[in-house]
C-alpha cells in the first residue's frame, strides 16, 4: 500500500468519525427530551420540584399513570385517535396506491394534467382549508363526529398518489402484460401482481400517515366540542389546563400518547429507509 493510499484511507476515515459523532450528538439531543419526559412521568412531586434537577430518580412511582387513568377517560381517548387515525390510514393506503397504479401504468385522457392537479394542491397550505372544511362539515351535520374527523381528512392524499405513482412506475410492464395474457382483471393485478411489490413504499405511507393524524390537533379543535370525542392531542392540551401543577400527570400522559408512535416507527422503520430510497424521482 502506497503512502498515498494511506492518505487517502486516513482522509476517509476522518470524514467517518466526524459525520458518525455528528450523529450520535445529534441523536443523543434529540432523545434526551423523551428521556426527561418518562423519568419526570415516575418521580414524586417533591423529587420533581427539587434543585438541581436530575435526570435520577430515588423513589420512583406509577402513581402519576394511576391518577391519569383514574381521573381522566384516557381509554376513551385512546380509542379515538386509534379510530381515527386507522381508518384514514387503511382508506388512504388503499385509495393512493390504486390511484398510484392507474397513473404510472395506465394511459387515459387528461392523465398528466390531474397528476400536476394533484402535486399543485401540495401547495396550498393546509391552513387554508380549514374554514371551508369547517363550513362544508357542519352543513353536512358532521360536527363532533367520527365522520367529521375522518372524511374531510381522507381528501387529503396528493402526497401518497405521488410516492405510490413513482414507485409503481419503476414495476416493469412485462409483469402487467403477462398478468393480462393470464386473464388476470386490473383489480386483480393491483391485488397479485402490483401491492405485492410495493410493500415498501405501502408501509412508509401508512406510517407518516398514521403519526400525522395521530398528531393531528387544529381539526379535531375545530370540530370537536364534547369530551367524549377528543382525541389525543386535545385530551394532552385539556390535561396541562386542567392539571398543569401535577407535572408527573401531564408527562404521564405524554408518555401514553407518544408510546404508540414509538411503537409504530421502531417496527416499520426499515420500511421508511426502503420505500424512500427505492422511490426516487424516476418518470
Amino acid at each position: 500500500m502506497t503512502g498515498r493510499e494511506i492518505g487517502i484511507r486516513k482522509d476517509t476515515l476522518g470524514v467517518k468519525t466526524c459525520i458518525y459523532a455528528f450523529l450520535i450528538a445529534g441523536a443523543i439531543t434529540m432523545a434526551l427530551p423523551y428521556v426527561w419526559m418518562f423519568v419526570t412521568s415516575i418521580k414524586p412531586l417533591e423529587e420533581i420540584q427539587s434543585y438541581p434537577p436530575s435526570f435520577v430518580v430515588k423513589n420512583p412511582t406509577l402513581e402519576p399513570y394511576r391518577d391519569l387513568f383514574h381521573m381522566v377517560p384516557m381509554m376513551r381517548y385512546l380509542f379515538n385517535s386509534l379510530f381515527v387515525a386507522g381508518s384514514i390510514t387503511l382508506f388512504n393506503v388503499f385509495a393512493t396506491s390504486l390511484a398510484g397504479y392507474a397513473f404510472a401504468k395506465h394511459k387515459f385522457w387528461g392523465r398528466d394534467k390531474l397528476f400536476l392537479i394533484f402535486l399543485g394542491s401540495l401547495m396550498i397550505p393546509w391552513q387554508v382549508n380549514i374554514i371551508p372544511g369547517f363550513v362544508i362539515v357542519k352543513k353536512l351535520g358532521w360536527l363532533n363526529t367520527y365522520r367529521g374527523l375522518i372524511i374531510p381528512s381522507m381528501a387529503w392524499c396528493a402526497f401518497g398518489i405521488f410516492l405510490n405513482r413513482q414507485y409503481i412506475y419503476s414495476i416493469p410492464d412485462d409483469l402487467i402484460d403477462a398478468a393480462r395474457i393470464d386473464g388476470c382483471s386490473e383489480f386483480m393485478i393491483y391485488r397479485k401482481v402490483i401491492l405485492p411489490l410495493i410493500k415498501p413504499v405501502v408501509a412508509t405511507l401508512a406510517i407518516f400517515t398514521f403519526l400525522q393524524q395521530w398528531n393531528n390537533f387544529v381539526w379535531p379543535l375545530v370540530i370537536i366540542h364534547t369530551s367524549d370525542m377528543r382525541t389525543i392531542p386535545l385530551a394532552l392540551a385539556v390535561l396541562t389546563g386542567q392539571f398543569g401543577a401535577n407535572f408527573a400527570m401531564v408527562m404521564a400522559g405524554a408518555v401514553v400518547a407518544t408510546l404508540p408512535m414509538l411503537i409504530v416507527y421502531l417496527l416499520f422503520q426499515k420500511y421508511i429507509i426502503k420505500g424512500i430510497a427505492m422511490t426516487g424521482l424516476k418518470g
